[in-house]
């Protein structure tokens, strides 16, 4: 399979390391995504900046080539691009975290909000913790977890650094190379409850991104990492 990588930092080369493992070849690997790059290439991998993903993601929409992202702090746009992938016909995957243990720590996450829902007299948060190179506050992660706990329990909202009772707060810290650590904290009184994810390295970032590449190729519509995991 021929993969075009767009966003050639530290999640960039990680990739393409997994993809040359795994058989496959790098056709291009760019900063700055170009149309004449995307169209001799079976898929795309983007993992760029918040403020270029969109622009990205429709170009290779537009040119008719299947693109996985996970590029976060740009799902105010996320609406508009299925909208066009769907009027392209497109084929288009994004997750805000492709390890598979972070998935599963999603799925227990979801089963612990649904559990503590009528707990009231404990508070919820989250804590994040990433590289100082992490632009975007809070994580993608962080915001998965968050919406998640609010389909399931009595919360309606979260915020950034919130003292409210009924509103999640997360808590982002930038400290110097951290791959990733995500924290969801009940605390009463009387104890507290918490579970935790933390990324050891990029591989299992990477690896789970070039897998749903893998299974895109072929597909047509929006899918999310929990799509692929379902379908097989």
């Amino acid at each position: 399979m021929k993969i075009g990588i767009i966003g050639y930092g530290k999640m960039g080369k990680a990739v393409e390391k997994i993809a040359v493992q795994r058989g496959h070849s790098i056709s291009f690997k760019t900063n700055n995504c170009n149309l004449n790059l995307i169209k001799d290439v079976d898929v795309t991998i983007e993992f760029s900046t918040p403020e270029s993903a969109f622009t990205n993601i429709k170009n290779c929409l537009d040119s008719n080539v299947p693109v996985v992202t996970g590029t976060t702090g740009w799902l105010d746009d996320l609406e508009d691009i299925k909208k066009l992938c769907d009027k392209k016909n497109g084929s288009f995957l994004y997750a805000s975290n492709f390890s598979l243990g972070a998935n599963l720590f999603f799925e227990l996450n979801k089963k612990l909000a649904h559990l503590m829902s009528d707990k009231n007299e404990y508070k919820t948060s989250i804590d994040e913790t990433h590289h100082i190179h992490k632009v975007d506050k809070p994580s993608g992660t962080a915001i998965t977890l968050a919406d998640d706990i609010i389909s399931n329990s009595r919360y309606k909202n979260w915020k950034l650094d919130s003292n409210s009772k009924v509103i999640i707060n997360i808590n982002s810290n930038r400290e110097k190379e951290i791959n990733g650590v995500h924290k969801v904290v009940y605390s009463s009184e009387n104890d507290i409850i918490s579970i935790k994810h933390e990324a050891l390295n990029r591989n299992g970032f990477a690896l789970g991104a070039v897998i749903s590449a893998e299974w895109l190729v072929n597909k047509k519509g929006c899918f999310s990492i929990s799509d692929m995991l379902i379908m097989g």
